[in-house]
């Protein structure tokens, strides 16, 4: 199959209706945040995570997450899926697109974090957030590329940070940097690579930490300094309605994204108004 033989009519679209993304980890968090947001446009979500029952220390599973999309006017398709998995990931988009249609948006959320040093980090957490963040960018995007090949106004947006290649994001956590670092090569690469086709590839990453239930775990992180996971879904809602073939090659931080839409004042995203903010990793 050619790819470029593909011709589209319609590029900029000024909501998400009708529209289908496949969110990876869209069970809770962030995720279900741009579910939620393009599900008030009247998308189609594909809620694609691996959490199907209740855990007490990381609330949502696919299910409670189709049912709120489903509230928010949206229509949902819950996928039990670990991105980790070639002939799992190709049956899940494959499914999603049959019964939807097809696929116009892949965000690639879902991401392992250990923020250890290279003496106290397991070769199984490395594994995992090698294969979960980098492995599953690539297998996510590599099956949902023919199906976004025929969309109108496909877009690939990646939830990691640009490429700072600073000595101290490394020092600390080496890992858990390369994890990430490998989510935003393949932004770098897939957006120059898939340019011909006029699939919008871009990276986004919040100037602040967003007070998410998996925070709560992290040590050393204070919710309370943070946002709420609103101001990357309104961010990502953006950057997806925007024309695919003008913009590509990017990363994208949330709040220069929302001063780019009109919006600069924040306060609404902020946990606690007043308190200073925690900044996030990667960003000076």
């Amino acid at each position: 199959m050619n790819l470029r033989n593909f011709v589209r009519k319609e590029r900029n679209v000024a909501d998400l209706k009708g529209k289908t993304l496949f969110i990876t980890g869209a069970s809770r968090g962030i995720g279900l945040a741009i579910a939620l947001r393009a599900a008030r446009d009247g998308a189609n979500i594909v809620v694609a995570a691996k959490t199907v029952s209740p855990n007490p220390r990381l609330p949502g599973t696919i299910y409670t997450a189709a049912e709120a999309i489903e509230a928010a006017g949206g229509k949902a398709l819950p996928l039990e899926l670990d991105i980790r998995g070639e002939e799992q990931v190709n049956a899940a988009v494959d499914k999603a697109a049959k019964h939807f249609g097809g696929i116009d948006i892949l965000v690639n959320n879902a991401s392992a974090i250990s923020l250890t040093g290279t003496a106290e980090t397991s070769l199984k957490r490395f594994d995992l957030m090698m294969g979960v963040n980098v492995r599953g960018t690539f297998v996510c995007s590599q099956a949902c590329l023919p199906y976004l090949a025929k969309a109108s106004n496909p877009h690939i947006l990646t939830l990691s940070p640009p490429l700072n290649m600073q000595a101290k994001w490394f020092g600390t956590h080496v890992a858990y940097t390369l994890a990430k670092y490998g989510m935003s090569m393949c932004v770098l690469g897939m957006a120059e690579e898939f340019r011909p086709l006029g699939i919008g590839v871009n990276a986004l990453w919040p100037r602040s930490i967003i007070a998410t239930a998996a925070l709560q775990v992290i040590p050393g992180a204070h919710p309370e300094r943070g946002r709420t996971p609103e101001v990357v879904a309104d961010a990502a809602h953006w950057i997806l309605t925007q024309d695919s073939r003008t913009t590509s090659g990017n990363f994208f931080i949330d709040d220069d994204v929302l001063a780019r839409s009109g919006v600069t004042d924040l306060s609404g995203y902020a946990v606690m108004p007043g308190e200073p903010l925690q900044m996030d990793f990667f960003l000076d």
